[in-house]
């Protein structure tokens, strides 16, 4: 049997339903992934998935949720198959929140960003490509089978869940 490595990571949609908008942070490319995405990162070892995306949500933006505020949106995957290593993120929305934005985040700067303006911003198109799902009933499940990150995926499936 073939060893296969991983790295869990998550990501947090956060979304004030009222202003119809959501927050994103826009990085700078010495940082990798350059553009808006959400807020999110590695899961440590000791953490589950939604302690991961609560403290990374607290580290790059000051945001504060309850673990069991966090609603569950799917998993997406990115399979290197040159590599035998798959990055699995775990995909979250908090529509409930608590205290104040960093000032000097350290993964660039944080921005609301209106529903009806998102897709037009500079973004990575694997993030323009599942941002949508954060936004639809039930879940969502990405598979996408590369031979690098910078080539074209050999292999890709999306299913909708719920």
């Amino acid at each position: 049997m073939q060893k296969i490595e991983a790295t869990l990571l998550t990501m947090v949609i956060v979304h004030d339903e009222e202003q119809k908008r959501i927050l994103l942070i826009n990085r700078p490319s010495k940082l990798g992934f350059p553009g808006y995405l959400g807020p999110g990162g590695k899961i440590e070892l000791t953490e589950s998935f939604t302690e991961g995306a609560v403290r990374e949500l607290r580290e790059e933006t000051g945001l504060h949720v309850k673990p069991e505020d966090l609603i569950y949106k799917g998993v997406d995957e990115y399979i290197l198959q040159d590599e035998n290593y798959r990055y699995v993120v775990f995909n979250y929305v908090a529509t409930k929140y608590e205290g104040e934005l960093l000032e000097n985040p350290p993964e660039g700067e944080i921005q609301w960003v209106s529903l009806d303006e998102v897709l037009e911003i500079p973004m990575q198109p694997w993030f323009q490509r599942r941002l949508p799902y954060f936004f639809e009933e039930g879940t969502f499940e990405i598979s996408i089978q590369l031979k690098d990150f910078s080539s074209e995926p050999t292999k890709e499936s999306i299913r909708k869940i719920g």
